[in-house]
Formats: structure tokens, sequence, C-alpha cells
């Protein structure tokens, strides 16, 4: 006879692992306990014969349940405890010093959605039912052990029938937290925009009334919806009127796969994401002709597609007519995620019709997460429900805080070998949703058990809400505070998530504080332990009145052209092939005029070597797009253009030194006498070419094997799929991340990597900002 302590890490709570652990045990005909502990992790003492110890081992590893995930065990023989029996044993506070975590919220499971629509069960149409396999984990979570106690479901006692499945080991719902019934679990109410509730079954009548034309707001799992009849083009029109995004594409919901395929194009895996357990919003091919109002994604080739996930939006659709609905996020533009319902009624009047709102607290706001499929690969856009708290391993220990960009924010919590990049958070230039950012950072420090920091890690960018706040941070714990450069950022978090030691990056994005003042964009850099030195870039272009040229990318037309053309040929060229880009101004003919002068007295001009504001600029050239009404829009606009492009026109980009010289592409469109389709076409095969021949040059040169590619442009699949082929043709590796975004949404990741390398001696403070 034997005696093992055993310490089980990674997700093992809030997965039914503590179930599965006594069955095993039984099974293996062994005497103990098993619990939970207070840093996540699960604490099992078993007795018995040796062999038995070992075949529970073996289980314990090779048929965990399937949200679980083992990452590491660690045993220790005991002295014989003399047990009579295996037992489930009350969660403690205490920790085995590991690095455990919750799961993230997951959808609906299979069982759940069974007797959602049997009428025999007790749970029928009960749109909270939950068992151990599915539902909000990371939403309701106060603190560690994941007990109810610790969560938001605390407010409601369980009736005699759900406690009986809680307490019974061999049932699916053993220790389901957030598990219910319509006797003691969270209800719905209906009410108009005025607070006035309505009789009747609330989700019943929400479809109806969603199927009227109306607009409803939607309390779920991670936060407020807005929700409409996606097919209704005057309620789709409305309701961007309402919201404030003339152009920004909506996210919809359909009914199921079948629907989803009637509007677009699905391959093998896209049609895997949208099925899984995380059920993202997949942006996915429009079918021509596109069947559903224009004006859900006005401009783009793609739209944001997602299953339903809840047992809520199941019993909608099981009512309503409309087999697809708009489903965003309740909030106006750069704000957060409406969550509480007070704030819907004050914050969201003007913008729905109706109010379906439940009374189960929503602790952490989560967003939809969002992907993209690009050369065939998932690209994470948004990595939020489903993903978060993840984390992602790295090869240094220290505790940290990475707080990421400005824009598409998340921070990451960096603690021992391990990040938790956070939840999305957004806009940080926005006081709330940087008062947001603070709350979100409190309460991961909490569930992580993060309390000494080493170190705190923000972009270079002086003038970042998120470098203020790191800075204030530091200095509250008395700790360093590091400063890395925004596109070494993004290159390592390629090598985090690929786990390398050294590459040749590029770094393809809008705009970053470059170490010279200048606002970077179009990158070649090598980064390893040893070295960081920046190889190759876009060749400066002025932009008349700095960042609005992210708004009006005229200006960034302008700016390039100014290197090539006098001011008067410059006004000549413009009005003569997109001077609608002039009306569009904010201020027309005077702004024109302005910016012009501006160019000639070099006044209020910055100087970038942004891939975005290149992609705008043509965008402007070729009459796609003259304003930028949300991240990324002229770009993204010009990207569905080239889309429908068939020749290529042999565009080239010289390089001279370091510096590509970017004007040298415009000369060349502007000389071409092809059609948009094939311009736009061949323009993104000329960066995509350009940029992977320097590359696998300066790779060669520096003996490096391994290629990495982010920012906000390698979602761009013309120029992805040319830089790869380049690169794999070359004999060289090429690397993008498919679990952390490219854009900045993931770039805390890369912060955190480096700083590691900083704390561990491997690369300097100058080595990171210059």
């Amino acid at each position: 006879m034997k005696t093992y302590h055993i310490h089980v890490e990674g997700i093992v709570q809030g997965v039914g692992f503590r179930p599965f652990i006594y069955r095993i045990a039984h099974e293996h005909g062994l005497r103990g306990y098993v619990k939970n502990l207070g840093d996540a992790g699960v604490e099992i003492v078993v007795e018995g014969k040796e062999e038995n110890i070992r075949a529970f081992l073996k289980d314990l590893k090779d048929k965990a349940p399937p949200l679980a995930r083992v990452e590491k065990i660690k045993t220790k023989e005991l002295p014989l405890q003399g047990f009579d029996r295996f037992y489930i044993e009350k969660s403690s506070n205490g920790g085995g010093g590991g690095d455990s975590v919750i799961p993230p919220d997951v959808s609906i499971c299979d069982d759940c959605l069974r007797e959602l629509f049997d009428p025999a069960d007790k749970r029928y149409m009960y749109p909270f039912i939950v068992c151990t396999n599915c539902g909000p984990r990371f939403t309701i979570i106060e603190d560690l052990p994941y007990d109810r106690i610790n969560t938001t479901m605390r407010e409601f006692d369980m009736c005699d029938y759900c406690e009986s499945e809680y307490k019974d080991p061999l049932n699916r719902r053993y220790h389901a937290e957030p598990v219910c019934c319509p006797v003691c679990g969270p209800s719905y109410r209906l009410y108009t925009n005025e607070g006035e509730e309505l009789t009747g079954d609330p989700l019943k009548r929400a479809a109806e009334l969603i199927d009227k034309g109306y607009i409803v707001a939607i309390k779920g799992i991670g936060g407020i919806h807005i929700a409409c009849d996606a097919a209704n083009e005057e309620v789709v029109r409305e309701l961007r009127k309402r919201i404030l995004r003339p152009e920004q594409p909506f996210a919809i919901m359909a009914r199921d796969l079948e629907t989803v395929e009637e509007f677009a194009i699905v391959n093998e895996v896209e049609k895997q994401e949208l099925l899984g357990y995380r059920k993202p919003i997949v942006a996915l091919r429009k079918k021509e002709p596109f069947p559903l109002p224009e004006s859900l994604a006005p401009g783009l080739p793609t739209i944001g597609v997602m299953l339903p996930y809840a047992g809520t939006h199941y019993i909608l659709f099981h009512y309503s007519k409309s087999p697809v609905y708009v489903m965003t996020s309740a909030n106006y533009p750069g704000m957060p995620m409406v969550i509480d319902n007070e704030r819907a009624f004050k914050e969201l009047k003007e913008l729905a019709d109706y109010f379906l709102l439940h009374n189960r607290k929503i602790l952490n706001r989560t967003d939809d997460s969002v992907i993209r499929f690009v050369d065939g690969r998932r690209a994470v856009i948004r990595r939020s429900r489903g993903f978060v708290p993840l984390p992602v391993e790295i090869p240094f220990e220290y505790n940290g805080i990475a707080v990421g960009a400005e824009l598409m924010n998340a921070f990451g919590i960096a603690k021992n070998s391990k990040v938790y990049p956070s939840q999305y958070i957004g806009n940080t230039s926005k006081v709330e949703v940087l008062e947001f950012m603070r709350d979100a950072v409190t309460h991961f420090k909490k569930i992580l058990r993060v309390k000494n920091l080493d170190l705190v890690v923000a972009d270079l960018h002086p003038l970042y809400n998120t470098t203020k706040l790191a800075m204030e941070m530091a200095e509250e714990e008395g700790v360093e505070f590091l400063q890395v450069q925004h596109h070494y950022a993004h290159v390592a978090s390629v090598m985090a998530e690929n786990k390398l030691d050294g590459v040749v990056g590029i770094a393809l994005d809008g705009v970053g504080y470059g170490s010279d003042g200048h606002t970077w964009g179009g990158e070649v850099v090598y980064l390893s332990y040893e070295d960081v030195e920046r190889l190759a870039h876009i060749s400066y272009y002025p932009l008349p009145g700095g960042d609005l040229a992210s708004y009006y990318p005229l200006r960034a037309l302008v700016g390039i052209l100014n290197k090539m053309y006098s001011v008067e040929e410059i006004e000549e060229l413009v009005r003569k092939c997109c001077p609608r880009a002039i009306e569009n101004l904010r201020y027309g003919k005077v702004e024109f005029n302005v910016i012009l002068n501006q160019l000639a007295r070099d006044i209020n001009v910055s100087y970038a070597s942004s891939t975005g504001r290149v992609l705008d600029a043509f965008a402007v050239l070729l009459n796609v797009a003259y304003r930028r009404t949300y991240e990324g829009e002229p770009a993204m606009k010009l990207e569905g253009v080239a889309f429908r492009g068939k020749n290529d026109l042999g565009f080239s980009i010289p390089v001279e030194g370091e510096e590509l010289k970017i004007e040298e592409l415009f000369r060349q469109v502007l000389e071409s006498k092809a059609n948009p389709a094939d311009i736009a076409y061949s323009i993104h095969l000329a960066l995509g070419r350009t940029f992977g021949e320097v590359t696998v040059e300066k790779a060669k040169e520096f003996g490096i094997k391994n290629v990495a590619l982010s920012g906000g442009v390698a979602y761009n699949e013309l120029i992805v799929k040319t830089i790869r082929k380049i690169v794999e043709s070359n004999g060289l590796r090429f690397y993008t991340t498919h679990e952390v975004p490219r854009g900045d949404n993931g770039i805390n990741v890369g912060q955190a990597f480096l700083g590691g390398l900083y704390l561990e001696g491997y690369l300097t403070r100058e080595d990171l900002i210059l």
C-alpha cells in the first residue's frame, strides 16, 4: 500500500475535474480525497496499491474532461493515512504554489441544448441552463477557489432539485457553480425604454418585437448586445443612425450553420471555428450576390458572423421568424460595453426600443471574440470571450504587468512563466475605458494571486494613457518601469507564441511611436536574445496634421505625393483623380488649401513609415474610401477591391539602403491605365513582394532561419500570402500568431516577453527603444 500527494495545475477548476477524479479513483479502488485550492489548482491524496495509483495517474492525464487542460502534475509519497473511502473535500483558500487558472466562458453544450428543448425537462426553455461542461466562468467569478460563493451566482440560493444535482459527484452538474433552474435562478424581464415592464414570456415577446422591426437591448453572458432583424434594411440603417456607426460593420448572429451558408462562403476550418466551444465572430467572405442588406458591412467583401452560444440565443431564434440578427455590443463608439441594468436604461434609452434584461450581475465585461482566417490559418483580431483568461507561455519567470497599446487595448499579467492577456479593453484614450482597464487589472491580480511585482512594461509613446498609467503603477508598487518600442513588441509577440529565440521580423501597421520621434509602421527588424536592430523601413513621408491623417487619409496621400510633385501639381492631381476626397474633408476646400500650405511651409507635419497610412492613401487615390470612421476602414475596403483583381501589373518598390521608396509605387499607379481592381490587387502584391524579398535578404545576412510577421496589416490576405510564399520558397520558416492577436490587441504579450529579456539581462533599456 502507498499514499501519494498529487498537485495538479492547468485548467482544472470549473470543468468537472473533481467528479472526474472521484470516478477514476473509485474505478481503481483507491481511497483518499480531492479538493480545489485557492490558486485554481487541485489537490489529490490517493491511497492504495502502487499499480492502481499508476493506472489512476495515467487516466488523469489521458481521460480528463473536455474543457480541462492538465499542464503539470507534482507527486510526492506520504506516510500511510488510513483512509476508509475516496471523497470530495471542501475547497481550500490555500494554494500549492502553482499557475492554474479558471477556464473561459464557453458555449452551451449539446447535452444542455437537448434538455433546453425537451418539454419533460425541468429546465425546458430556461435560458440559464448550464452544466460543468458549458456556460459562464470568467464573467461571473470574483475570487478563487472557483466555488459558487465566489461568483455572482451566490445571490441565488439553490432549490432542493438543483442542490441534489450539485452535490452528486456522478451528476453532470456536480459543482457546476452557475447551476440553477426556473425556481431558483436568474430570470429575464422585458421593458420598454421608459422602464415599463411588459407581461408575458419575455423572450418570446422580445423575438416578436425584433421580427416587427424594433431594436432590442439584450443582456447576455459578458455584456449587453443591441439586436435587430439583420434582414430588414430599414431597421439596420436606423440602428446605424442611433449608434453613431455610419460604416463600421455589424456583427450578426445566425440561427444555424445552414443559414450562414445561404449568405457566406464557409470553408472547413471556418466551419470548425463557428461550431467550436468558443463561438467567436468569424469574418467570412460574402456570397455574390449578397442576399442580406449591404448596410450590414458596407464596402467590405466579408461579414462577421457568429452562431448562438447561450440558451437565450437559441430560445430567441426558436420563437423568431428572422433567421439572422444584428448582434452588436451595446456601446457608443469608443466607449465600454454596457453591462449593468441601471446604466442600460440611462445610457441606451435613445438606442434601443426595448430592453431584455436579467438579474444576474456581470462581474467581468467580456466582448465577443473576433477571428479571421488569413492564408488558411486563424488570425485573432479581438481576443475576449472564449479565450480569456487562458495564458500564453513565455520562457521567463517573473511577475509583471504589460499595459499594451492605446487602441484595441488589452493588458497582460506576467506570472512565473506565463502571460495572462486580459479581455478586450478598447480605446484607452477615453477616460471611461481607462477606468475599466484599472478595474480589470485589479481583478486579474486578485484571481491570479499576483502581489509582488518585478516590472511594469509600457509602449514607448509618451502620450499614451496606458504609458502614464504604467508609470503610476510602477511608482505605487515600487518597481521598475520599462518602455519598449511598439514594433519590437509586435515582433516579440510572434516569438512568444512560437517559442523562438531569434527572428528577422516584419511589423506592418498603422502607427507606432519610433525611437527617432517619427511614426513607424513599415518595419523590418532583427530581434533576438542578443540584439535588436532596425534593418529596413518604408521611406519616411510627411503627414500634414499628424494624427488627423488617420481619419482623413487624403492627408497621407498628399504627403506622399509631396515627395515627387510640387504643391501645385498635387492640387491638380487630386482634383483630377479623387475630387470627392476634398469634399469629404471636414472643412472641404478650405481645409484642402490649409493642408497644401502646411506642406509648403512644413508646419504641423509629422513623418511616417506607416504601411497602414500607405494603404489608406491608395484607398483615396482609387476612390474607395475618403474617411476612416472605424479602425482600418480605408485599408479594409481597398483589400475588398483588390480581391476582385485578376492581373498582376508588375508594380515594384525600389529599395535604397534601408529604405523602401514607397513614392515610386504611387508614381506607377498614377501612370497606370488599368482598372481599379487590378491596380489594387497589384499594389498588395508589390508590398508583399518587397517586404518578403528584403526580409529574406536580411535573414540570410544574419544567418537567421525564422521570419516573423505581425501588426494590423498582418490580417491582409494578399500581403501575408505573398510574403509567406517568398519566405518559404527561400528555405526559411515563416511565423505569425494564431492565438495572440496580430494587431495592437496582442501587443501586451510582446511587451511581457521583452520585459523578460530585460530582467534576465539579455537586452538593455537602450536596446528596446532604439
